[in-house]
């Protein structure tokens, strides 16, 4: 048995921070930053300033050299200056090919994800510094990476919605179109007329379900689809659905047997009758004839549980995991018969998000799936009272 369970994912944090001054506010944060500069500033002064006195005194020495007070003091602050030049001329050679060369890797990285190329990935060993993972020139390059790599696979996923979005599309017109130029050319019966029609009829609402569905699934993954909670049944909600699709399983002989308490829920009702439906139509389209589904619902004081079950085909592992993928269609083997845009069950586990709820699927191929859909008794969403 396969067990998938998905839910909405969790804010990344990443694993050992860099340790930041914990200050209230920026302008604390912006004092903290000054004050560092100035301190950092006036050490390296007098650091020069002292240097540049021992100086002096070895070359009096050596010179047999004593100037008075005040050009003793213009010689000290003379010398402490060219000392801070010739040690910024010195650190910049050293220093500056040496970041540059751990800076330009970064740079030409982030052109090239700039230029829409993904195929990036950084060795973090170029980093020569002391401090292991933990130096943050190390973490920007494990943050690059891991960038890239999401970026790669959303171009992998945008590429594959737009094949498989052409694809459906295509499909139902190009059946259109040959029916249409067949009725158009003539010499066919009255009967094979209302087929043809028929059959063009069921193709444009093909279409407009796929349109509708990518307009839902869009709405829904912007955040900005609209949501109306409210207190309401979820037993009656369940029996409503199983006999909207009583014509399709009465068609295949399929038993179906509803299990649920007195219980109710407050939620987006219409958003949820969708979840219900793509489920139990899923459950329907995948059951062989004779086969029989199981529905039942609980709650507690904090959570409801639905479970759809099935004597259907099953899925693979593989499919299993990739089951609310949009366009994912599983048991490609059935996919002549099943006419669906591979879009349902997206668009049911959008709904569950919305709700902070999360689905499971338990699988064995050839034998039946279960899906569970586990929700919060109040919405998320809910106000609050007093």
């Amino acid at each position: 048995m396969t067990r998938h369970t998905w839910s909405k994912p969790a804010a990344h944090v990443p694993e050992g921070p860099l340790q930041k001054p914990k200050l209230r506010n920026q302008k604390l944060l912006n004092i903290w930053r000054l004050t560092s500069r100035i301190g950092l500033g006036l050490t390296m002064f007098f650091g020069f300033f002292s240097l540049s006195y021992w100086l002096c005194q070895v070359i009096y020495k050596w010179a047999d050299f004593h100037p008075g007070g005040f050009l003793n003091q213009m010689i000290i602050v003379a010398g402490a200056l060219i000392l801070a030049i010739l040690g910024g001329a010195i650190t910049s050679r050293v220093a500056v090919p040496k970041q540059r060369a751990m800076w330009q890797p970064l740079f030409n990285a982030f052109r090239q994800i700039a230029k829409g190329n993904f195929d990036v990935h950084l060795d973090a060993d170029m980093i020569k510094e002391p401090g292991g993972d933990r130096h943050p020139f190390r973490r920007l390059v494990y943050s690059i990476n891991d960038m890239a790599q999401e970026l790669s696979k959303l171009e992998q996923m945008r590429q594959e919605f737009i094949s498989n979005v052409s694809h459906e599309i295509q499909s139902p017109l190009t059946s259109m179109a040959g029916f249409a130029a067949t009725l158009k050319s003539g010499g066919i019966t009255v009967d094979q007329q209302k087929r043809y029609l028929d059959i063009i009829e069921t193709e444009s609402k093909r279409l407009s379900r796929l349109s509708d569905n990518l307009l839902k699934l869009t709405s829904l993954e912007s955040g900005h689809h609209p949501f109306h909670p409210e207190t309401y049944r979820l037993d009656r909600q369940l029996r409503e659905v199983v006999l909207a699709c009583e014509p399709m399983w009465v068609e295949k002989q399929i038993q179906i047997d509803v299990g649920a308490e007195h219980l109710s829920i407050v939620a987006d009702k219409d958003l949820l009758s969708q979840v219900w439906l793509n489920l139990v139509v899923n459950a329907i389209k995948f059951t062989r004839p004779g086969g029989s589904i199981v529905i039942r619902a609980k709650a507690d004081s904090e959570e409801v549980t639905v479970n759809v079950t099935d004597t259907g085909v099953g899925m693979t592992q593989e499919d299993a995991s990739r089951i609310f993928e949009r366009f994912f269609k599983a048991d490609k083997a059935h996919s002549h018969r099943a006419l669906g845009s591979g879009l349902g069950l997206s668009i049911a586990k959008k709904i569950i998000d919305l709700h902070d709820g999360y689905v499971q699927v338990e699988t064995e191929f050839g034998t039946g799936s279960t899906f569970t859909v586990t929700l919060p008794v109040l919405s998320p969403k809910t106000p609050s009272k007093g």
